[in-house]
């Protein structure tokens, strides 16, 4: 019997073209380059997004309205807009805290201003007048303050929109506002959409 040569098959190992490496060089840069963009764009997002989260709490913080001290102005649920500041006058929304709750009602005077409320609901401010379109309905409500009374100094008087059940600076539970606790103004709704706007 005659062996047989087995013939080895050989492979030949074809040598690649000038384009094909830089087609390959072109792939490899660019899944680099990607993945480099993705890396700066993950962070630039996570950097504006801590950034806006700071803005937000410490400039622009967002309420949720509880209760119905401040209808027809503010109904339970409403979402508002406050904005962080030092001066407040007569007729703003405010929100600030009490007793671990953030309230909101509107500022009817300042240090130095003398407040005074008749057996009406009638609202006088040095003496004069207050007009109040924003109230339907004016009542003594609860009070047990002295009248007239003086607002102390860096402290704001402050009352509820919805006159007969607030309780608010009429109250010796709650009385002036001290400027540090105040939260801010409420400038605008965002929800309910249907009533999305300015607070006045």
């Amino acid at each position: 019997m005659g062996r047989k040569k087995k013939e080895k098959k050989e492979k030949v190992l074809e040598t690649p073209t000038l384009s094909q490496l830089e087609a390959e060089l072109e792939k490899e840069i660019h899944k680099h380059t990607f993945g480099r963009v993705m890396r700066s764009t993950i962070y630039t997002l996570l950097i504006v997004a801590a950034a806006a989260m700071l803005v937000a709490v410490t400039f622009l913080p967002v309420l949720q309205i509880s209760g119905t001290s401040m209808t027809e102005t503010l109904w339970n649920g409403d979402i508002v807009v406050a904005l962080n500041g030092s001066n407040y006058s007569t007729g703003e929304v405010v929100a600030f805290y009490y007793n671990n709750n953030i309230l909101v009602k509107r500022v009817i005077a300042v240090s130095g201003d003398w407040v005074d409320i008749d057996k009406d609901g009638n609202v006088y401010v040095n003496n004069e007048l207050l007009e109040e379109p924003y109230v339907t309905e004016k009542a003594l409500g609860i009070c047990d303050i002295t009248l007239p009374y003086q607002v102390p100094e860096g402290r704001i008087f402050v009352l509820g929109d919805h006159r007969e059940t607030s309780v608010d600076s009429r109250s010796s539970t709650i009385g002036s506002i001290s400027e540090e606790f105040l939260v801010g103004k409420i400038l605008f709704r965002v929800w309910p959409l249907t009533d999305i706007g300015m607070i006045r």
